[in-house]
């Protein structure tokens, strides 16, 4: 339980924290756009009322506190599961995850939508998405889940 805990601790703070400096301490909301090494990195403010990628975009209250209590539902669900199959990186993985979308739920609990500011491009590609780090924990967690998810669970635990 520990192991779940403090990812899913750690990256909610972490994703918070990058939030709030760049949002408020670096004014990105008045600013809207931050060339940080373009093209390589750019923050850009973005409001994301969907899913991923924007995907199921609504301006309806119902469907923003809907995406809150399947964030919140999921989370449990994921919790229950990670501490049944054991493994201490599949832990890890699932604890990022929860800390992920549990973070982006308090957003869209606080602004109406998921803070997205983190824009990468590379190589001659513009890339038009624009992310958060809660993203990248959901995203990294899931792929270390399934990396690890044929990992025995340790003896005594």
């Amino acid at each position: 339980m520990r192991l779940i805990a403090l990812a899913a601790i750690a990256v909610f703070a972490l994703d918070q924290a990058s939030k709030f400096f760049v949002m408020e301490w670096l004014d990105l909301i008045g600013k809207r756009t931050i060339d940080v090494m373009p093209p390589f990195l750019n923050f850009i403010m973005a409001w994301n009322r969907g899913v991923n990628f924007g995907v199921l975009t609504t301006e309806a209250d119902l469907a923003r506190w809907a995406l809150v209590v399947l964030a919140i539902a999921i989370s449990a669900l994921l919790l229950v599961w990670a501490l049944r199959r054991g493994g201490r990186w599949l832990l890890v993985g699932a604890g990022m995850v929860i800390g992920g979308a549990l973070a982006n739920a308090l957003d869209r609990v606080r602004y109406g939508a998921v803070a997205d500011f983190l824009n990468m491009s590379c190589c001659g590609i513009d890339n038009p998405y624009v992310f958060n780090l809660a993203d990248v924990a959901i995203f990294a967690g899931a792929g270390l889940m399934i990396l690890t998810s044929g990992e025995k669970r340790a003896a005594g635990r």
